[in-house]
């Protein structure tokens, strides 16, 4: 990513925070209804794990400009989130609903530029954590081999 799309990103969610609680909302509703199959993972109470998703989303965009520090912390959630089920084409149904509600929270300001920064960052944030959800399956293969 470029410093530009980063700081894109940045500023765009900026945006977005003061209306974190709707964001999330029409996160998980486009996301549920893009596949239902999803659901079911989610067992807690919506509005905290629209809490969760903001916040995890606010860290990543700041942790943009290092993202030394940032892989580690993608990487475990990654790991734990294949624990709960997810696989790869979950990825790009959770970016899909990502990029809609962006769309819908920005307006106007989501412009095509903004909309690119934001695709560079999901591919690349996403892209860390599906290597860490590998990392247990191969770090388990590994040892059944030996």
């Amino acid at each position: 990513m470029s410093p530009q799309q980063i700081d894109l990103v940045q500023r765009s969610f900026n945006e977005v925070k003061p209306i974190a609680a709707a964001a999330a909302a029409l996160f998980y509703k486009r996301l549920f209804m893009l596949d239902p199959s999803i659901r079911p993972m989610f067992k807690g109470e919506m509005t905290k794990q629209g809490q969760m998703l903001m916040s995890m989303i606010g860290a990543a965009v700041v942790g943009l400009r290092n993202l030394e520090k940032l892989a580690p912390v993608l990487r475990q959630l990654g790991a734990r989130h294949a624990g709960y089920g997810v696989n790869s084409a979950h990825y790009v149904t959770v970016g899909s609903a990502l990029m809609w509600t962006l769309d819908e929270s920005l307006g106007d300001k989501f412009t095509p530029e903004v909309r690119d920064a934001w695709a560079a960052a999901y591919d690349l944030l996403s892209d860390v954590m599906e290597l860490g959800a590998m990392e247990p399956a191969e770090a388990r293969r590994a040892v059944m081999a030996a």
